[in-house]
């Protein structure tokens, strides 16, 4: 796990890790994600992109989550990242984010990229 924002050595040793090694921090990984201004945080999520059909558990507790920016992030980056097929998992919930949204979902305007990703899987 890297240890600071700039720990390009640890996100190095993610990129050749065995799947054995990844799958389990994924969650701990994500965490890297919630600032995509963070130095590491586009190493870390292509490093998370490789492992999608294993994300859906950890992307939708993110989203019960209060952490708007958060959302945001994955939003506009790994979640648009995902296959249609792997997309369409998320769709109750992205229909439940843009129909009926929470305080901090509003706040951060998530309706135009949750349009987005629904015409895809529509």
């Amino acid at each position: 796990m890297p240890r600071t924002k700039m720990d390009y050595e640890r996100v190095e040793l993610l990129k050749s890790a065995p799947k054995e090694k990844v799958v389990p921090i994924l969650p701990e990984l994500l965490e890297w994600l919630q600032d995509m201004n963070w130095p590491i945080a586009k190493d870390i999520e292509d490093v998370v992109a490789k492992y999608e059909e294993y994300l859906l558990p950890h992307l939708l507790a993110v989203s019960k989550t209060t952490d708007g920016s958060w959302k945001y992030f994955l939003l506009h980056g790994l979640i648009n990242r995902l296959s249609n097929k792997n997309l369409s998992e998320l769709k109750p919930e992205l229909l439940r984010m843009r129909f009926k949204p929470t305080k901090d979902e509003v706040q951060e305007e998530l309706n135009e990229i949750i349009d987005e990703l629904l015409s895809r899987i529509e």
